[in-house]
């Protein structure tokens, strides 16, 4: 063959070849829609001053107040109206030690307003046809039929359906015990090294008998919504937070969601500090290394309570979430009608709600978080206000902190006469 012949082959399969490979990088990185780093989150573009307004004035009183009675370092507080951001604005501080006071861009861990955001992108995989709520999670027709999780002491694992943990009827009795908060016990216990996995823990819990029949009693659990997280890596065959961002977060604009993580120095540049009242608990660090260390940083493993207590927000970004799948039409929703309505029914209930803690029967919805150090409330109201309020401080009465949020948020929302005309998620977008 002419030696021309020759290189020119080779550069006809050079240039196609790598057309190719050139193309199939393009589209795995389009599918992963993981933003750049020119790509700034709206809660960046947000500033206390812009929620500084004569007729928002009553809530700065309200809030203030309320720090100063319950003793709580940091706060921030997002409000949105038929659709629209209306307030957004931090209150105290998100690091008292470095004076670096609260605002709208700090990430605060959310707890167990994790497991909204889990139930919504289950909730769209059942919409896509993926999953079924009615499968079987495990046996060895299940989802989680991976061969090591096909040893168990309870048969009745295999009746536990999708259905059972969004609703908490999975047979666990989570008031007992709660293997995810266990885990440096479960790693002495199964003799592995810490700290545990995921796939250790639910190993783990399959050894143990379940406490109900799956299906017959409501018994809130954190491990059951670890599962979900599982079942979602398992269907999309990417991992959990990846595919949280790409299907749910990013497609709203919301750039700034994440799974935390569980020591101080590893936390995000725009994360709070966390805060406990008095002389901080300790515990043995769940990693195993033997160090005694404050609850809040250390004690928990954030990034194994990942689906079900892991994610960190901005309000305003949390806000952004909760609009889209707040049943009004001022906005679309990222679900249908029939998905929102099996998430909230009307009846008032903490049973059967998915990924919402409970709803009144008169159009509030709402879902709580708790962990040492910080606590979350979301709100959705039938005169279409929702909220979000995130605090940095683990009070004295961690139990009743949710009901005194709320009592502030009310008188909050009675004292403002007529609300601001704008839109501050369309100013962000804008600049």
């Amino acid at each position: 063959m002419n030696p021309k012949n020759i290189i020119g082959l080779l550069l006809f399969f050079f240039l196609f070849f790598g057309e190719i490979a050139m193309t199939f990088s393009f589209k795995q990185e389009s599918n992963r829609n993981i933003p750049t780093s020119e790509v700034t989150p709206l809660s960046f573009k947000l500033t206390n001053e812009m929620s500084s307004s004569k007729l928002t004035f009553p809530i700065d009183s309200v809030f203030n107040d309320f720090l100063s009675r319950e003793q709580i370092k940091g706060a921030s507080v997002a409000i949105s109206k038929n659709g629209k951001l209306i307030f957004a604005k931090g209150f105290g501080f998100a690091n008292e030690e470095d004076s670096i006071k609260a605002g709208p861009k700090y990430l605060f861990r959310i707890a167990s307003v994790s497991k909204l955001i889990t139930a919504v992108t289950i909730m769209k995989l059942y919409e896509e046809g993926r999953i079924d709520l009615d499968d079987k999670v495990f046996g060895p027709n299940g989802i989680l039929n991976d061969s090591i999780f096909l040893h168990y002491a309870d048969n009745r694992v295999e009746d536990i359906t999708v259905r059972d943990l969004l609703r908490h009827t999975g047979g666990w009795n989570g008031k007992k015990s709660d293997p995810l908060f266990n885990s440096l016990y479960i790693a002495n216990k199964m003799n592995i090294k810490p700290p545990a996995t995921l796939d250790d823990i639910i190993c783990y819990q399959l050894g143990e008998k379940l406490y109900y029949a799956p299906g017959s009693k409501y018994s809130y659990s954190n491990f059951g919504y670890t599962l979900l997280g599982k079942i979602i890596e398992k269907t999309t065959g990417m991992s959990y937070e990846d595919y949280v961002q790409f299907a749910v977060l990013h497609p709203l604009g919301i750039y700034d969601m994440h799974i935390g993580h569980s020591f101080f120095e590893e936390r995000f540049p725009n994360e709070v500090k966390y805060y406990e009242l008095g002389k901080p608990d300790k515990c043995y660090v769940y990693d195993g290394s033997g160090k005694l260390v404050p609850v809040t940083y250390g004690g928990n493993n954030i990034e194994l309570l990942g689906a079900a207590g892991g994610w960190v927000a901005s309000a305003p970004e949390l806000l952004k979430l909760i609009i889209s799948i707040d049943g009004f039409e001022s906005k679309a929703d990222i679900l249908s009608d029939e998905s929102i309505e099996m998430m909230t029914p009307s009846k008032k209930n903490k049973g059967n709600t998915i990924g919402w803690r409970g709803t009144d029967g008169y159009g509030t919805w709402w879902r709580t978080g708790t962990l040492a150090g910080t606590s979350a409330l979301i709100m959705r109201h039938n005169n279409e206000i929702d909220w979000v309020v995130l605090l940095n401080t683990s009070t004295k009465n961690r139990s009743r902190i949710h009901n005194e949020i709320s009592r502030t948020m009310f008188k909050a929302l009675r004292s403002v006469k007529e609300w601001p005309d704008f839109d501050l998620f369309n100013y962000a977008a804008m600049n």
